[in-house]
């Protein structure tokens, strides 16, 4: 039975670890560049729906859906002023592509993190919990109340996005734009709308979680550090730019990190993604679900 309890916790870990990672996923699966601002996306999420509940007396129930409003605002704002400039100026994508994403969005990482300092203030603000009741017995599972809600809503949006994107006419745009940005356009795809679009969810999504964890978490400058990392670990796991590989990747991330703590060490958690990571990278750099060529 302590088994069971260990993989339940997991997976209710990995589901936010797959919610962070599928944005990241995304924007490279489009875009094929790293975002290095991602973390502060799970931050302005934390901050608005710990503020708006705090501060203003918004309901919960309005807090949180408007810690994504916030992210997909903040993620329209990036591709619009510091993404889209790259490749409506160069022919191809590809000219200078890693260089100019690696310097703006790490810049903006800087400048999002002390605006928040300057704004905000450097002191944490914990976020409340979803629910009222501390913990919740299934069987013979004891398990947190506000970790079992934010779990759950944590599966419901991996499941709409994986929906949007695989079923949606929007979401077929995207998969044409991932596999051919080129051909897409010449298909008739507006493949500049499709960016805003995809970075527009993938900052509403990050923003989500970081509101769904703003009560673990708490909301300060530096909070997105953490989920940042572990995002890059679980798309390098998954494979990059691949949905169902940022889910399956963070669950399995979750699950291993559950039994590693219980079994090695709890100090040495946070060091068993690293582990697996150089494992990945090792023996399958694709990743679990990734390809080994992109361009078709």
């Amino acid at each position: 039975m302590l088994n069971f309890d260990i993989i339940v916790t997991g997976l209710m870990m990995g589901a936010f670890y797959g919610l962070m990672a599928v944005g990241l996923s995304l924007i490279f699966g489009i875009l094929k560049v790293v975002n290095f601002a991602h973390g502060e996306f799970f931050m302005v999420g934390a901050y608005a729906y710990t503020l708006l509940s705090l501060k203003l007396g918004v309901p919960l129930w309005l807090a949180l859906p408007s810690s994504f409003v916030a992210g997909m605002l903040v993620g329209w704002l990036t591709e619009r002023l510091l993404m889209r400039p790259l490749y409506a100026k160069y022919t191809s994508w590809s000219v200078m592509r890693d260089e100019y994403a690696i310097i703006v969005t790490f810049g903006l990482s800087l400048f999002l993190m002390n605006l928040a300092n300057q704004v905000v203030g450097p002191y944490p603000y914990r976020g409340p919990q979803l629910v009222d009741w501390s913990r919740v017995e299934i069987g013979p599972l004891m398990l947190s109340g506000h970790r079992l809600v934010a779990s759950l809503l944590a599966f419901a949006m991996l499941v709409l996005t994986y929906s949007f994107v695989r079923y949606s006419r929007w979401g077929k745009e995207i998969q044409a734009v991932a596999q051919n940005r080129l051909g897409a356009s010449i298909a008739g795809i507006n493949s500049t709308k499709v960016s805003s679009t995809v970075f527009s969810l993938c900052g509403g999504i990050v923003a989500f979680s970081g509101g769904l964890l703003a009560p673990l978490f708490h909301a300060f400058p530096a909070v997105g550090v953490f989920p940042a990392l572990k995002s890059y670990v679980v798309v390098v796991v998954g494979g990059m730019g691949s949905i169902i590989g940022s889910i399956v990747g963070g669950l399995l991330l979750g699950v291993l990190e559950s039994f590693g703590a219980v079994y090695i060490s709890y100090a040495y958690r946070d060091t068993f993604g690293f582990l697996i990571l150089m494992l990945i990278l090792l023996f399958r750099p694709q990743g679990l679900f990734g390809e080994k060529v992109r361009d078709v």
